[in-house]
């Protein structure tokens, strides 16, 4: 291992195709590599609410997260400690009792739509990546992975789209972008930027072991 892991943070709007790049690096580099802990796990403990107002949370505001935890998780791992990440149950809107246990590695990505937002984290990232994709785009991505994995309905997902997600996007991710170190369009699929990217990674990876 490296003397210090290479902490690189994804960032971008629902839907933008965060963890599409993720993989693509993932791949390239080698999975021996590579630490990947995603925001969404980070969403805050709900279970002194009732369900009906876990569903009214809106998850796309910065309050949602427990950054405490996961800037205390992210330096554990860049001291070399492992950690015990939080899984979040996305029909129960709650997090679970049980958590996975994440060893250090030389790469750690860190990915999320607001992991751009807190100043605390943003001083953390050694890379910051914002994943840019058109609105139109992001939306359909949006529906199809909470109809399939998170057992949502159609009109919930538009809802809450239009009333949450959309508002918060515009007021909190969008801006997070003149923080980035590089803007990656169309996500995944721009394989000129991961070829970048992961050759950024390489050389950083060498210069220090």
């Amino acid at each position: 291992m490296i003397k210090r892991p290479l902490l690189i943070g994804i960032a971008g709007g629902t839907g933008s195709g965060k963890s599409t790049v993720t993989k693509e690096i993932f791949k390239a580099i080698g999975e021996g590599n590579i630490t990947i802990i995603e925001q969404d796990s980070y969403y805050k403990d709900q279970s002194h609410l009732s369900f009906e107002e876990r569903i009214n949370t809106n998850y796309d505001h910065p309050d949602a997260f427990d950054n405490k935890l996961l800037i205390e998780h992210l330096s554990d791992l860049l001291e070399g400690k492992s950690i015990n990440k939080p899984i979040y149950d996305f029909e129960n809107h709650n997090r679970k009792k049980e958590t996975i246990k994440v060893e250090p590695n030389d790469i750690i990505i860190l990915e999320g739509i607001l992991i751009l937002y807190e100043k605390e984290i943003r001083d953390l990232l050694d890379i910051k990546i914002f994943v840019d994709t058109d609105s139109d785009v992001r939306i359909i991505r949006r529906i199809l992975r909470d109809m399939k994995d998170r057992g949502r309905t159609l009109d919930s997902v538009i809802v809450q789209y239009m009333s949450t997600v959309r508002p918060a996007h515009l007021q909190f991710v969008e801006p997070t972008k003149r923080y980035a170190d590089l803007i990656i369009p169309e996500g995944g699929y721009n394989k000129v930027a991961i070829d970048i990217i992961v050759a950024r990674i390489n050389e950083i990876i060498n210069n220090h072991s």
